[in-house]
């Protein structure tokens, strides 16, 4: 007689993660959800851990890092800059980052390819026939001179390949060299154009330092960039992580993460992954009103960004590649925010444009966080925080 087959039960699939529960796990990776007191960790280590910060106004980091660290002193931060421990560099979707020294040896080589992608070949017809590799090899001794902007870096790399279009010349260098931006450019409340040398020069040493965290021979370095992304930004996808880095191909990689990592669904049926101890809070914790600069890493972290910037927001926040400055109330982004100065800096506005309609409590939490952020950014000045007729409604 038959036997009858006994059918494998597979375990339960744990229910999805909903939008709520991904934005509370998120703003807790990016320190959102409550402020990183200084003497747990310092500054350089908020930036090690969220692996970078967007930077391409010089202001970004400072506004970022004050929205997160308890304390955060602007003045020393500045000072790591001019120290070289911190620099401004290529990074990450081939955008300005700024990143401790280690940092920038360590991650330019594992981004590279991403940087080189940029030179397609209808780029190279603006080139006239000069060669990537000697364009390049002949810009690392002009930086390495002294510093250069690009526009000055273009014009002497035009003066040995008439042919070729300056601004085209000096990309080809920005792509293919680890070129860092030089003090006084990065300084808080200082200004200064925008020139470059290379980070070996600046720092002293090579890339791929034994010292950087997470240092591993180039085959696993993309491992490695992973399971830090992950720390900051997770739980995500696989398009998320390679629309954070500008990589591609990623796939492999999480294949063979997935042993060390836990496998989640969002609402949607997408896999996510994420380290096993990271904190995940539930969607009822509390988030405090947050002021973000543009393109703040919680703005530009992620493929789908609804765990943040929901489908009312979006025109707002974003104008083509363009990321507005935002806040967030109960962890969402609930409108945009400028800042005005008079010419003397002796007053100052914050001006804020709500999405739509605030309930009381989440306008007089916006007007404390306010009060703190032009404290921050424009101190001595008489200040004052305008309500903006709302972009919708």
């Amino acid at each position: 007689m038959t036997q009858p087959r006994q059918q494998t039960r597979r375990p339960p699939q744990a229910p999805p993660l909903s939008t709520r529960e991904l934005n509370r796990a998120t703003l807790a990776r990016q320190l959102l959800l409550g402020r990183e007191h200084r003497d747990r960790r310092d500054a350089a280590e908020v930036v090690e851990h969220l692996v970078g910060l967007h930077s391409q106004l010089p202001g970004n980091p400072y506004t970022a890092l004050w929205s997160r660290i308890e304390g955060f002193d602007p003045e020393e931060f500045s000072r790591r800059i001019e120290r070289r421990e911190l620099v401004r560099i290529s990074l990450q979707r081939s955008t300005l980052h700024t990143v401790t020294a280690r940092d920038c040896l360590a991650l330019r080589p594992v981004l590279q390819a991403a940087q080189e992608r940029l030179l397609t070949p209808a780029f190279g017809r603006r080139l006239a026939g000069a060669e990537p590799v000697e364009v390049a090899a002949r810009a690392r001794e002009l930086v390495e001179e002294r510093p250069l902007t690009f526009h000055e870096l273009g014009a002497l790399l035009a003066a040995q390949w008439p042919g070729g279009d300056p601004q085209a010349l000096a990309t080809v260098a920005r792509q293919l060299l680890p070129l860092v931006q030089v003090p006084p450019r990065g300084l808080w409340r200082r200004g200064g154009a925008a020139r470059h040398t290379t980070a070996e020069s600046w720092l002293g040493t090579g890339p791929a330092a034994d010292s950087a965290p997470d240092a591993s021979d180039a085959s696993d370095a993309p491992d490695a960039l992973v399971l830090r992304y992950l720390a900051a930004f997770g739980p995500a996808s696989v398009k998320d992580a390679q629309t954070w880095s500008g990589l591609t191909r990623l796939t492999e990689v999480f294949r063979r993460l997935r042993p060390r990592l836990v496998v989640l669904r969002a609402e949607d049926g997408t896999e996510l992954y994420d380290l096993p101890d990271a904190p995940r809070p539930g969607a009822d914790a509390p988030a405090p009103a947050r002021f973000l600069p543009d393109y703040d890493n919680l703005l530009v972290g992620h493929a789908d960004r609804t765990r943040v910037v929901g489908a009312a927001a979006r025109a707002a926040v974003w104008t083509g590649n363009a990321a507005r400055p935002a806040f967030l109330t109960d962890g969402f982004v609930g409108g945009t925010w400028r800042l005005e100065t008079d010419t003397r800096r002796a007053r100052a506005t914050l001006l804020l444009r709500p999405l739509g309609p605030l309930p009381r409590a989440a306008r007089a939490a916006l007007e404390e966080e306010g009060a703190a952020l032009l404290a921050f950014r424009v101190p001595g000045a008489d200040h004052e925080l305008t309500w903006e007729a709302p972009w919708y409604g």
